[in-house]
């Protein structure tokens, strides 16, 4: 694997960290601004609306322009966004500071998953975005730890002015490592309006955003679920997300590497079906505490699996676009996580925090049939063959 992914695979793990900071740190961001625990909870919602907004419409501009220079833009004003967040007097502001975080973020994963498949021949492209993935998984086994951690002892605050420092060396590092990339043509609003209206693409857009929905309906608000079934120490609870981290690195790369050997087709109905087990076994270990910690870390692990395995199952449908394909993903995905955290926000606020296990496998039932009609539809739109007809790993 090229060298140049693992870069790009970090600058994906800083990132990460700004896009699930506040799930570990939502206690103390509500308590000293003088908010509900919902109210601190949308900071994930309104950052997962404008990031789905935001990769949405840019993914087409970019495709036309040299992406080296715009990801190195994108990441000043990352670190701006990030000091502002630190600097901020109150909810109001750091509102704000998360809808420019939300752009920023969305212009930095969406052109650094570009550049991977760019680096990368077809076939391992599946694992090229699985490593990206990675980033973003990783960024739980280490970001949101150390982020907890920072938080205990000089507060939240300090955590985000952390991430904006970060920014500043990887800017520069990447300046000489990358390429300047290649021209590509102008896509159309015509391709998009394809994507959205061919059933095959479109199904398989929706199953992100079921099953991404499904899992933040819970992860966005996993703090004070723990926390009301377990009552753990704050040092168990970052122990608890270090293992769920774990898990999802292992997970990303699982899934590309899946994705690629087994079939995109066939990767892109297991998934969905082994989480949903996974997830409906979780308020099972209410009464085996054991049982919690091996669970979690399949939950989590199934979790950062279906990103690179979607990406790869649109792009091997169409090759010749998979620009906007990745585009229209990321923002599928993160409508799903502002699905879910809203869904989840209900429940909170009408005292069934301990139903959105139940919801969220609502929400991923639909994932897994949307991913099976996908699967059935009738061609590609480059018109090939359908690819559960195709052998695994072409």
């Amino acid at each position: 694997m090229d060298t140049r992914v693992y870069l790009l695979a970090a600058t994906v793990f800083l990132a990460g960290i700004d896009e699930n900071i506040c799930i570990g740190i939502l206690p103390s961001i509500a308590t000293d601004l003088h908010v509900s625990l919902a109210s601190a909870g949308q900071l994930t919602t309104i950052f997962s609306c404008v990031f789905a907004l935001t990769a949405f419409c840019v993914s087409a501009w970019l495709s036309h322009r040299e992406r080296k220079r715009l990801l190195l833009y994108a990441l000043g004003a990352f670190a701006l966004s990030n000091l502002l967040a630190a600097m901020s007097p109150g909810y109001g502001v750091l509102f704000a500071a998360r809808v420019a975080m939300a752009a920023s973020c969305a212009t930095v994963i969406l052109l650094a998953t570009t550049l991977a498949t760019e680096l990368t021949p077809p076939a391992r492209r599946g694992r090229a975005i699985g490593i990206v993935f990675m980033g973003i998984s990783g960024s739980l086994v280490l970001g949101v730890p150390v982020g907890m951690v920072i938080n205990n002892w000089v507060g939240w605050r300090a955590v985000f002015g952390c991430i904006a420092i970060l920014a500043l060396p990887l800017t520069g590092y990447l300046a000489c490592r990358l390429p300047l990339s290649a021209s590509r043509k102008s896509m159309s609003v015509r391709t998009y309006w394809t994507q959205l209206t061919h059933p095959r693409m479109l199904t398989g857009q929706l199953v992100s955003v079921a099953m991404i929905g499904g899992h933040f309906t819970l992860f966005a608000y996993l703090t004070p679920y723990v926390q009301a079934v377990y009552s753990p120490g704050a040092a168990t609870l970052t122990l608890l997300y270090v293992a769920f981290g774990v898990a999802g690195v292992i997970g990303a790369w699982l899934g590309g590497w899946f994705s690629d050997r087994a079939g995109a087709s066939r990767a892109l109905i297991c998934c969905p079906a082994v989480f949903l087990l996974a997830m409906a076994v979780l308020p099972a270990t209410s009464r085996a505490p054991l049982l919690f910690l091996p669970v979690m870390m399949l939950w989590g692990c199934l979790s950062w699996s279906i990103s690179p395995i979607v990406q790869n199952y649109l792009i091997r449908s169409a090759p010749d676009q998979a620009d906007v394909s990745i585009g229209i993903n990321v923002s599928a995905m993160h409508l799903g996580v502002a699905l879910g955290a809203g869904l989840g926000g209900l429940l909170v606020d009408n005292g069934a925090l301990l139903s959105t296990p139940w919801a969220g496998c609502g929400v991923v039932a639909i994932a897994l049939c949307l991913a099976w009609r996908s699967t059935r539809s009738a061609s590609a739109i480059s018109g090939e063959e359908p690819m559960h007809r195709v052998k695994a790993g072409e």
